[in-house]
């Protein structure tokens, strides 16, 4: 595997790109960041802000918040620019207590919170569709952050639908127009919203629920010029870490502890799916959550190179036997299936260029070497 020789990402990353001197797009869109008129930008948010108030609507905007630290930070700044938010929650798949906690905390700021839940038969089936067929438990999550939030902003008029970063720029695209992007709407959505291939309208097809059923999962028809999506990370240097400051600041509570297979307190923490979801991707591309927050750190000097080493070798190869201290047994209750049937669901996604699997039947990294050199 090649490595960027900046940060820690592999060649294997969906959508990544590197330059000649072996620099990964994630690199250099940070790098990037320096010539950028922050102070312009900021301008130009504001009077996206006094557009929206000019509406005169009971809402200037939509927030979606999963309850995590950057929809804290979200929100905290709609309100610093004098909006008037809506917080909408596509209620996810299996929500942790601590989950629950800090989505309660979100009306604390001072804002009306609505939450979204799709039919529950329905997403316990299309979650087991989706882990068996495409090997992502989290596909319906993927979809209804979009879609929900811009239904609800049709529903009620409103101009404004403001998303955390743009994870093309954060996390590294294919160019540099994908990285640049300021908006956020259904092409994007269908391009790099985490959808693996599959179609909304691939689910009505296959008869696992029906285009009633589906409503909340598709994007809604919206008038021209009536709602804006955007991405605040590309009006404000995004940092995850200090978000998370700044939302520890005004309620949000971390994880007692390092979250399994992730290496920090203050991420993911809202859904219990997500350690199943990272494992498979770790998997398939050979590298996991903890890569992506460590590479982050990397690039803003707050740890070396060495040290994210350590720490992607110690949590990215993580089995999900548990997620913020909930079995896995009990996880995977939730979508009707057994241990068994997950552990054969690893099996078959097993990328076998970058794993082997061993007399036991685990796999075994062949890339370790190649990050130890890197």
């Amino acid at each position: 595997m090649k490595y960027c020789t900046k940060c820690l990402y592999p060649d294997t990353k969906p959508d990544l790109s590197f330059n000649e001197e072996g620099v990964c797009s994630a690199c250099t869109a940070y790098e990037a960041r320096e010539g950028i008129d922050w102070g312009k930008r900021q301008k130009e948010f504001q009077e996206l802000c006094e557009e929206a108030k000019k509406k005169k609507k009971t809402y200037d905007c939509i927030v979606p918040v999963s309850g995590g630290k950057d929809s804290h930070y979200q929100i905290l700044m709609a309100l610093q620019y004098g909006l008037k938010p809506l917080a909408v929650t596509a209620t996810t798949d299996h929500v942790s207590d601590l989950g629950h906690r800090n989505l309660d905390n979100i009306s604390q700021l001072g804002v009306d919170h609505i939450h979204v839940t799709t039919n529950g038969k329905v997403r316990k089936k299309i979650s087991a569709y989706t882990l068996r067929e495409i090997g992502d438990i989290s596909w319906a999550e993927h979809v209804t952050i979009f879609s929900i939030p811009f239904r609800v902003a049709a529903l009620y008029d409103i101009p404004l639908v403001i998303y955390g970063e743009n994870p093309q720029n954060e996390y590294g695209g294919p160019n540099k127009e994908t990285q640049k992007g300021l908006e956020i709407n259904q092409k994007w959505l269908e391009e790099f919203g985490g959808l693996n291939g599959l179609r909304v309208s691939d689910i009505i097809d296959q008869k696992i629920a029906t285009e009633q059923e589906m409503l909340w999962y598709t994007y809604p028809k919206l008038k021209k010029d009536s709602t804006r999506g955007i991405f605040l990370g590309q009006y404000f240097p995004w940092d995850g870490s200090t978000n998370a400051e700044i939302a520890a600041k005004n309620g949000f509570k971390v994880y007692y502890g390092a979250v399994e297979g992730v290496g920090y307190d203050y991420e993911n923490l809202d859904n219990l799916q997500t350690g199943i979801h990272d494992r498979l991707r770790y998997l398939k591309f050979g590298y996991g959550r903890c890569t992506d927050l460590v590479c982050n750190h990397i690039r803003r000097g707050s740890i070396t190179r060495g040290e994210a080493k350590e720490m992607i070798l110690y949590y990215d190869n993580t089995f999900p036997r548990t997620y913020l201290g909930v079995p896995l047994e009990d996880i995977l209750e939730r979508i009707d299936m057994k241990i068994e049937e997950y552990i054969k669901i690893e099996k078959r996604f097993i990328n076998t260029s970058l794993f082997e699997i061993s007399r036991s039947g685990r796999p075994k990294p062949l890339f370790l070497k190649d990050l130890r050199y890197a």
